[in-house]
């Protein structure tokens, strides 16, 4: 059936009265998305951070009476309605729409990071099987796209990893799949450990792959590995300066990303007692940082 879709401009502060008064009246669905071009990275545990302008659609029967919806939300809003645009949808298959808004990604010369629902376009390439409905890091993003693309160059032949702030796992099942022997996946937060074990099962790694939030890893003193992979933010990744040091072999390599340009000399400052760094690779005003641990 049709759908009549309704479009508000509306401010932070007002989108969750909005999106309440319009489950309300009887809204079948309602989505938040950017109105500004402002990116919002990984929150922190329990943290829903939005935009500071933000899109907010709702989903309507086409049959229903666009006056009074608008009549009941004036009514119930604390606040004067924002600009809206009202739209009829034909029918579709929303779930089809959205799977096929994914497509399979390539990072480097062998990677493909694939929809676990379509067949990767090479066979004999090296195929990691994403879900995106588990969130926290699809490849999409500047910071992880710059990871990947550095994994597929490194020779990781039994190699031993560290991805600490794993989200989704996709570097830490990347790693495996690229030769790497054992990852230890550390996240602060349970779902991002739950959606890391998915994704290692889904790519049949799991035996390789272990979970573990950033108190786990003190307690059971992770042994030095020969790369640490950090796709978390400047901030944390300055405050982690030494306990991702000493996560590292003498010799060993440290990737540091999720830092915006400017803020790549104060992180790279924070390591240099202890690391060289062979320079930056940048991608949409985000940077990663590669550099080897002193012996």
């Amino acid at each position: 059936m049709p759908w009549l879709q309704i479009t508000f401009e509306c401010e932070k502060s007002h989108t969750e009265a909005l999106e309440d008064a319009l489950l309300t009246i009887g809204a079948s669905a309602v989505t938040l998305r950017d109105a500004a071009d402002q990116p919002v990275l990984e929150p922190g545990v329990g943290e829903t951070p939005l935009w500071t302008e933000v899109k907010l659609t709702a989903l309507f029967d086409a049959q229903v009476d666009t006056d009074r919806v608008l009549l009941e939300l004036i009514t119930l809003l604390p606040f004067d309605l924002p600009s809206l645009r009202i739209e009829i949808l034909e029918d579709r298959d929303w779930e089809r729409s959205w799977m096929d808004h994914y497509q399979p990604m390539l990072f480097g010369e062998r990677l493909w990071i694939c929809p676990s629902w379509q067949q990767p376009p090479q066979s004999d390439a090296v195929n990691l099987l994403l879900d995106p409905g588990l969130a926290f890091g699809t490849g999409t993003h500047p910071t992880t796209s710059l990871c990947l693309q550095w994994l597929d160059s490194w020779n990781l032949k039994g190699q031993t990893v560290v991805d600490y702030g794993c989200g989704s796992g996709v570097l830490a099942v990347a790693a495996i799949l690229l030769g790497a022997s054992h990852v230890v996946a550390v996240d602060n937060d349970p779902q991002a450990l739950d959606a890391t074990l998915e994704n290692a099962r889904r790519n049949y790694c799991a035996d390789k792959i272990q979970v573990q939030t950033p108190e786990q890893a003190l307690e059971r003193k992770i042994a030095p590995v020969d790369v640490v992979l950090a796709n978390i933010l400047a901030k944390p990744l300055m405050e982690l300066a030494p306990r991702l040091t000493e996560l590292v072999v003498a010799g060993g390599q440290l990737l540091l990303s999720g830092l915006l340009i400017e803020q790549a000399e104060a992180v790279k400052q924070a390591y240099t007692a202890d690391v060289v760094f062979d320079g930056l690779a940048e991608q949409d005003g985000w940077v990663r940082l590669h550099g080897c641990r002193a012996c």
